[in-house]
């Protein structure tokens, strides 16, 4: 294959391998690759369209192109000396028709638009793939919670026994952070979802291009309105960025716990064997190993997120070079992501979880206290402050027996709640953990009805996302397999 076509008129000299290799983006560019084919295609029907390419030049590279969808591009194509994969293919097109045919496909377009909508489509099928891999966590939550809706627990605030709650209530508190992950995702691939192609450098172009017919082609809702913003924009990548490290903080957030949950001190669950991995030296260690490294990966979709904006953040419109260097942060971030989450559906969704250790750990630490206060402001009439100063008192001297209880009352509130008629009956039922449960049956709650409500509401979210993820896919794949058939009929 010859030398870089585009440096050829303006440009002399060779460059060195190092500087090749410091200017290339192929790598990042194997991810975009079939998507530029693609993107070929379209602006090659487009072309013919309008009358700006002649029928016999158009069939010419539209069979090279279709070789290439149909056998891949060639190991050449990625040769550094080219910069990118953009001008590496069009290097062999023009090797393959001759640069009187070949050297017309670029005709009303730029790099700058072309890469643009590559990632783009790549994007859109990312986020299809990371929203599928959502719901699929998300029912694994579902499921797991509706055969746990009375296996009561201990809630923690600050890492301390809080509250008894259930693990129901606790597995729908993730899968509502990961239901508004999902929500996001989808609301930026609307945003995604308009194409570039068409915008040329910035300033579009002179050939009467139609950006609706290429759009459509290549399964966007839309072109792109603006030119210039168009090929500069990066903004949709910060989001997508932005919205996969919200995710991968939550899944991590969960990671910790399972890693906590799994310890021989806390013994509230037992992962699969497969999620784990043993010491090299220490023949008894099941060590979480996957929740761990999917804590990092969290930490690495961060640094992307970070690195995105700050290569942005100082750029003047339109296009630069420095956005070369945000895309293979992009593709990292969304790949952790991915790979993540269909991970942590399977570490739950094959976990054993200790419901009697569980049970056993729910009212320690005084965690019914709460209960026991709110007892003596509904049934006898005290004022929360004061039923809480009295509680607290109690448990500073270290139980919640009646006579502590009398004690307390006294000393914090000169008042007498046996004759108020507390018995120690009623304090046994009050401070029982299922009791505190189940009376916490408000919107949200973890009482069982009140988390069956949830768990049904949750359900038809989940199925109207994985409802939007089928048939969003089904489109896009409709139009790509569209636009393959005309490819192939003008070919012919």
């Amino acid at each position: 294959m010859r030398s870089d076509q585009i440096r050829q008129g303006r440009l002399s000299g060779e460059r060195s391998g190092d500087l090749e290799h410091f200017l290339a983006s192929m790598e990042a560019d194997r991810w975009i690759a079939e998507a530029d084919l693609l993107v070929d295609m379209a602006h090659l029907l487009g072309l013919r369209r309008q009358g700006i390419i002649d029928e016999a030049p158009a069939r010419a590279l539209m069979a090279a192109l279709l070789d290439l969808y149909d056998h891949g591009l060639p190991e050449e194509a990625f040769d550094e000396r080219f910069e990118d994969v953009h001008a590496g293919k069009e290097a062999y097109l023009i090797d393959r028709v001759g640069e009187d045919f070949g050297g017309r496909l670029h005709m009303g377009r730029s790099r700058n638009d072309e890469v643009a909508t590559c990632i783009r489509i790549r994007l859109k099928e990312e986020l299809i793939a990371l929203v599928r891999s959502l719901t699929d966590l998300r029912a694994t939550l579902l499921e797991t919670a509706a055969v746990h809706t009375e296996t009561v627990m201990p809630g923690f605030t600050h890492l301390q026994h809080a509250q008894p709650t259930t693990l129901a209530h606790y597995l729908l508190a993730y899968e509502q952070a990961f239901s508004r992950d999902t929500a996001r995702l989808r609301e930026a691939y609307a945003r995604v979802d308009a194409s570039p192609l068409g915008s040329a450098a910035f300033a579009s172009t002179g050939f009467p291009l139609d950006r609706d017919y290429t759009a459509r082609l290549l399964g966007f809702s839309r072109p792109a309105p603006n030119s210039m913003d168009a090929v500069a924009a990066r903004d949709f990548a910060i989001e997508v960025l932005a919205d996969a490290s919200i995710c991968m903080t939550t899944a991590s957030r969960l990671c910790e716990e399972l890693v906590l949950w799994s310890t021989s001190f806390v013994g509230f669950v037992r992962l699969n064997d497969a999620y784990c991995s043993s010491s090299s030296i220490m023949p008894q260690k099941k060590n979480p190993d996957v929740a761990e490294i999917m804590r990092a990966k969290a930490g690495s979709v961060a640094g992307e997120l970070a690195a995105a904006v700050t290569i942005i953040k100082g750029l003047p419109m339109s296009y630069n070079r420095d956005l070369q260097e945000l895309t293979p942060h992009l593709w990292r971030g969304v790949e952790a992501a991915r790979q993540s989450i269909p991970l942590l559906a399977g570490m739950i969704g094959s976990a054993a979880f200790d419901t009697e250790r569980m049970a056993a750990e729910a009212g320690r630490g005084f965690s019914t206290a709460t209960e026991l206060a709110d007892v003596l402001v509904r049934e006898y009439g005290l004022p929360f402050r004061t039923a809480h100063r009295i509680v607290g008192r109690a448990v500073r001297h270290g139980s919640l027996d009646l006579a502590t209880l009398e004690a307390a009352a006294r000393e914090a509130a000169d008042l007498s709640v046996v004759e108020l008629g507390i018995t120690q009956e009623k304090i046994d039922a009050v401070l029982d953990p299922r009791h505190a449960v189940a009376v916490r049956n408000i919107v949200g709650g973890p009482a069982p009805a009140a988390v069956a409500i949830q768990i049904g509401e949750q359900k038809e979210r989940l199925s109207r996302d994985a409802a939007w993820a089928e048939e969003t896919e089904s489109a896009l794949s409709s139009a790509f397999e569209e636009l393959i058939l005309e490819a192939r009929r003008f070919a012919a």
